[in-house]
């Protein structure tokens, strides 16, 4: 670890700055860390913020106070604080769909799924529909798929809609699936996929567009819900340290609501927003150019997400070669390389920054090949260009992220979720360029650290637990999996703050506590760079402010 005295680094404030701003708070007594410019870990005990939430001094005591004549003080008692954490890719709808839904994350079997199905079905006599998501058949052991005939035995006169743990697959009931009008002879949508029994009968899975089949007479949410759904998202992301968010996919009536809320000061976490598709949304939104900056930057809109492939663990992320463990299957990509690369193209010549999920090594070439043929042609290398997951790539193609100016987007604890089956859909060649952390950042990528919220825990801890150890929560493997590409502490702490907040143009506002910046701030329990690394993911937040005020305190 490279550790530096911030007390001789941090220039003199602007004189500008310093007659134009009350400092209203110092916090004193802090054992605080944050990064430089030159990426280095350095440390301070006082840090100085005005009324605006401006940050105006960092370091020694003696130094923030003859700063900031007149401001009140906050003795920090020693606790650690850390810059707010950023979570480069996760969705907040969904997070707060799962958080006011069924949650089947926690189960271990089947049986248990259902069981905890059942006892939601009694306690909600009054919904239309029971939803939830969370279901995981390789952590049940299963073998396959779950079955409609399986929901049916505790809910056999509701519809039911789970979806699976990564979103990328959904287990419906046949009540949904009559609804849906899902009979044996309805075909395959393209990138998609009905799983069906020897018969050609369908299951109940639906995989990837195939879900669309019965979202698609899902009860449409109303105004009132959606403010429900935000507001728990938002307090669980305050409650985790995250003080800014990227929100990988969103519509005309999210980015209505981010505005209204962050209007009146309801935004609790700064939303770095994306576009989900180039089709009639974006049309919409895209009518006036991008948004780089709304409300004292806690909001903007200048990003779009789309979709190469599927997911690993549903066998929809798409393989140039076939899965290892199902040799008649090479995954789905969504589109053509044909269509992809015009939808990549509207969107660069908006002057939007385009985000792609890619998880098999055939998605990710196919957006790599879409950026090196456009990135130059729209004269937009300086959008920062990013891939979703990065999660198996080629090993050739992994320089081509430099080489083109890409930027991985990746989420730490997909390698430690998926570590009970990556391996065997991909094969031992395959892996080495899988969830490649190590390899990246040797060849000079700035990976941007997320969680793919609700996908996984939007706790950040858990991801730079996972980043530095390779390891579950449970510690496990003792070795940690394929540790040869594990980060170090400061590379971990750096992809969940200034990284992530390059990958969102934001990094002269957020990532680091230095002046000028805002007062972006965690309090954790403990100090992440002196505990054992086995115990990061148990760090409980205290208390997290953004520009200068408290939006979360542990009770």
């Amino acid at each position: 670890m490279r550790l530096t005295s911030l007390f001789a680094l941090v220039p003199l404030a602007p004189l500008a700055l310093m007659s134009a701003s009350h400092a209203a708070t110092v916090l004193d007594r802090a054992n605080g860390y944050t990064l430089n410019s030159k990426n280095e870990l350095v440390r301070f005990n006082s840090l100085a913020f005005d009324d605006a939430g401006r940050i105006i001094s960092v370091g020694s005591a003696a130094q923030v106070a003859a700063r900031a004549p007149g401001a009140r003080h906050i003795d920090m008692n020693g606790q650690t604080v850390l810059p707010g954490l950023i979570d480069a890719h996760g969705h907040v709808f969904g997070l707060g769909d799962m958080l006011t839904q069924l949650d089947l994350s926690s189960t271990t079997t089947l049986a248990d799924a259902l069981k905890v199905t059942a006892v939601y079905a009694r306690a909600n006599p009054n919904s239309a529909w029971l939803r939830g998501r969370g279901w995981n058949q390789e952590v049940w052991k299963l073998g396959r798929f779950p079955t409609a005939a399986e929901l049916d035995s505790v809910v056999p006169n509701r519809p039911v809609w789970l979806e699976r743990v990564d979103g990328h697959a959904g287990w419906a009931n046949s009540a949904a699936l009559k609804l849906a009008g899902i009979t044996g002879s309805t075909p395959d949508p393209v990138g998609g996929k009905i799983v069906r029994d020897a018969q050609g009968h369908a299951t109940g899975v639906l995989v990837d567009a195939a879900k669309e089949l019965v979202e698609k007479v899902l009860p449409k949410q109303t105004e009132a819900g959606a403010r429900v759904v935000l507001d728990r998202a938002l307090g669980e992301i305050a409650r985790v340290g995250l003080t800014t968010v990227h929100d990988a996919g969103i519509e005309i009536g999210h980015d209505a609501l981010y505005r209204d809320y962050a209007d009146n000061g309801k935004l609790t976490a700064r939303v770095y927003a994306m576009i989900g598709g180039t089709e009639h949304d974006f049309d919409v939104l895209a009518a006036r150019g991008p948004l780089k900056t709304y409300a004292n930057d806690m909001y903007a809109l200048r990003a779009v997400k789309l979709y190469s492939d599927g997911a690993l663990g549903s066998r929809g992320a798409a393989l140039i070669a076939p899965y290892s463990d199902e040799p008649t299957s090479h995954g789905l990509l969504f589109k053509t390389d044909a269509q992809m690369r015009a939808m990549m193209e509207k969107a660069m010549r908006k002057g939007y920054q385009v985000n792609v999920h890619a998880i098999g090594d055939a998605g990710n070439r196919q957006i790599l090949d879409g950026y090196q043929e456009l990135t130059g042609k729209t004269a937009t290398s300086g959008l920062r260009h990013r891939i979703e997951h990065a999660q198996v790539v080629a090993l050739t193609d992994i320089p081509r992220f430099r080489q083109i100016g890409v930027i991985p987007s990746m989420q730490p604890t997909h390698a430690t979720s998926d570590m009970n089956m990556a391996e065997q859909r991909v094969g031992s060649e395959r892996i080495k360029g899988a969830y490649a952390w190590r390899t990246f950042l040797k060849q000079g990528s700035r990976i941007a650290c997320g969680s793919d919220f609700p996908v996984e825990s939007p706790n950040p801890f858990y991801g730079i637990h996972a980043a530095v150890t390779r390891q579950s929560a449970a510690n496990l493997p003792a070795a940690g999996w394929h540790k040869e590409q594990a980060m170090t502490i400061n590379e971990a702490f750096r992809c969940f703050t200034l990284d992530a907040a390059f990958a969102g143009h934001q990094e002269n506002q957020i990532g680091s506590l230095e002046t000028g910046k805002w007062a972006d701030f965690i309090v954790i329990d403990r100090d992440m760079f002196t505990i054992a690394p086995a115990d990061i993911h148990k760090i409980g937040v205290l208390q997290t402010w953004v520009a200068g005020k408290q939006v979360f305190q542990k009770k």
